[in-house]
């Protein structure tokens, strides 16, 4: 593909305005770098090594976090594999178990409670892990 210039010569994308925009592309980086040295953040307190570090997972994780405490040791796959995996299947399962035509809670209780009670197990979990 040629391009033509100012100067009346055709200048090819390739190397001549890759070789532009290469440079472009360097000098921005680094004006990018330069004034992330100028302008570092502050990043808090300094870390002491003297002291214990518990790092803890995010907040969506607690649950886990927590199921992992009742299940240590050789017992962490169940507790932190298995029991959430079977709890998510039966969640995915609970449309197809029940075929009740219905739209009344009434008739949708079953599904309704296990699936507010997963909910329930989850939500105390979390909270557990927080205390």
């Amino acid at each position: 593909m040629n391009i033509g210039d100012n100067t009346g010569r055709e200048r090819k994308f390739y190397p001549d305005y890759l070789f532009e925009i290469l440079v472009v592309c360097l000098l921005v980086l680094e004006a990018v770098l330069a004034l992330s040295f100028v302008f570092a953040p502050h990043t808090g307190r300094p870390v002491d090594f003297s002291r214990n570090f518990q790092p803890l997972p995010e907040w969506y994780f607690m649950g886990l976090y927590q199921l992992l405490k009742y299940f240590p040791g050789r017992w962490a796959f169940m507790g932190v594999v298995l029991i959430p995996c079977g709890a998510l299947c039966l969640m995915f399962a609970l449309p197809f178990i029940e075929k009740t035509p219905s739209r009344r809670l009434r008739d949708r209780m079953p599904s309704a409670a296990a699936a507010s009670s997963l909910l329930a197990a989850l939500t105390v979990l979390t909270v557990l892990a927080y205390m």
